[in-house]
């Protein structure tokens, strides 16, 4: 690679990192290439892009970089791939996670950044079993849609008793012919 190719590619890759919320680092190594345009094909339906990257270049990148990222130089060791996600961590997570278990746990999680806090492989598996955020938001709202909901069924119930006890004293002054 040229030395003009080499830094723009750092510029690009600094200014996709730069605003992306979501890293995770792999090792794709054990990934032939037909599995690596799988990987790239699924992330991508997930909001998600993976790029193959030299980690001295992305050491380059990293270090010339003032996004208040923290320091990720000692997992750029041996082959590595950066899924960079715009969508949120759990879609690409669930995505990588998925497809690691179809194709032998490859490629391995080595760490990632979300939201600029590091993400260690425990913390990765739990991202990729939560629900999609859909999911997560209609759970959230049918936890606040039930306490409101009993609250009326309590007061519908309440407004019936009183109209049942005010048909009963109607009934009551009309046979004492009130």
């Amino acid at each position: 690679m040229k030395r003009t190719n080499k830094e723009s590619f750092v510029a690009d890759f600094q200014e996709r990192i730069r605003s992306a919320p979501v890293l995770y680092l792999m090792d794709f190594s054990g990934l032939d290439v037909k599995s690596v345009t799988r990987l790239r094909r699924r992330l991508g339906e997930s909001g998600a892009e993976y790029v193959v990257v030299k980690n001295r270049l992305a050491r380059r990148a990293l270090e010339g970089l003032d996004s208040g990222l923290p320091d990720l130089a000692e997992h750029l060791k041996g082959p590595t791939g950066v899924v960079i996600a715009d969508r949120g961590p759990v879609e690409s997570a669930k995505a990588l996670s998925e497809f690691a278990k179809e194709h032998n746990n490859r490629p391995v999680f080595k760490v990632g950044v979300v939201d600029r806090k590091l993400v260690e492989a425990g913390q990765f598996q739990k991202l990729a079993k939560l629900p999609p955020r859909d999911v997560l938001l209609a759970q959230l709202a049918g936890a606040l849609e039930a306490p409101l909901s009993a609250f009326v069924a309590m007061l519908s119930a309440k407004l019936q008793e009183t109209a049942g006890l005010l048909e009963v004293f109607r009934e009551r002054q009309q046979a004492e012919g009130k």
